[in-house]
């Protein structure tokens, strides 16, 4: 994995006075030109390596800068382990628990107790209590996680919404972790086009031996070309004074405004969607749609379902 090699370039660097790209290239069992483009990228993130020429040559960190600046500070160091400790409870992989101890290891050593107690002032769990993640689930991610380290392609069985089934073979690209799903975003060579997959409505899976190129689309540039223009829906929402607490942690603050009997006023948009229905819905007897007219209609029809299932 490219970024795990890099921060282990960069910690024998600040280890050693100097070593070559031979014996980096060695170490990490990869080509002298993967080791240039490594150090060009370190480089380029704004640590200064230099290169020394002659029998005693190699790589080496400029001593000013080794001395006048710290890489990461302890609260950066703790900061990563946790969000790392974070996803390791969920995928329980190699790559991360190795990161996870060299980052521990350039911890100084009369710091190491500070660092330690880091952990009793933050904990970071987005989990519900009671939450149980799906072994299923764990497979599927470690799968996916090393066609993207790998850059190798995927066979998915992917259940729509439906529940009908279709085969496809995609280029993964990045783990998402929304609300307490996981999604893979990829490019489906079935659809010709990029698309986000639920770990969950995935069937079957399997690493295949063909390769890919990554493609220069992100998950951050589709997540801004993908948000609806044309769809979003200005809600003025009224909620009880017994659901605050849950209103202010979900809604910002400048869209928030208490009535004088306690009432909850929120003003925002949303792209129209289910998503939009059930999270209305959520609030049960809590909430009143005052505005647009036909979404209160709307969440009105779908009550009354739900009342005559009852």
């Amino acid at each position: 994995m490219k970024i795990d090699r890099l921060l282990s370039i960069i910690v024998i660097l600040l280890n050693k006075n100097n070593i070559t790209a031979k014996e980096l290239a060695n170490r990490f069992e990869v080509s002298l030109r993967t080791i240039y483009r490594d150090i060009e990228t370190i480089n380029l993130a704004g640590i200064p390596i230099v290169s020394n020429q002659g029998r005693d040559g190699g790589f080496r960190i400029l001593d000013n800068y080794k001395m006048s600046h710290q890489l990461l500070t302890l609260d950066d160091m703790a900061s990563i382990v946790i969000a790392l400790k974070n996803i390791e409870n969920f995928s329980h992989n190699k790559d991360i628990d190795l990161t996870i101890d060299k980052i521990s290891n350039i911890v100084p050593r009369d710091k190491r107790e500070e660092f330690d107690y880091y952990f009793n002032e933050l904990i970071i769990c987005d989990l519900p209590w009671g939450y149980r993640i799906d072994s299923g689930d764990k497979e599927k991610y470690n799968i996916i996680y090393e066609g993207i380290s790998k850059e190798k392609l995927l066979y998915i069985g992917y259940r729509n919404r439906d529940g009908n089934i279709t085969e496809r073979r995609i280029e993964p690209m990045s783990l998402v972790l929304k609300g307490l799903n996981w999604y893979v975003f990829s490019y489906c060579l079935l659809r010709n086009g990029y698309r986000f997959f639920k770990l969950s409505r995935i069937h079957r899976i399997h690493l295949l031996e063909e390769g890919f190129n990554r493609r220069e689309m992100s998950y951050e540039e589709f997540k801004y070309k993908s948000i609806p223009k044309n769809n979003m829906v200005d809600l003025v929402l009224k909620f009880s004074s017994k659901v605050r607490q849950r209103v202010e942690e979900f809604f910002y603050e400048e869209d928030i405004t208490i009535d004088e009997d306690g009432s909850i006023i929120v003003r925002t948009s949303f792209p129209e969607d289910e998503w939009v229905y059930s999270m209305i819905l959520s609030y049960g007897e809590y909430i009143e749609v005052i505005e647009p007219f036909y979404i209160k209609d709307i969440i009105k029809k779908k009550s009354r379902k739900i009342y005559e299932k009852y």
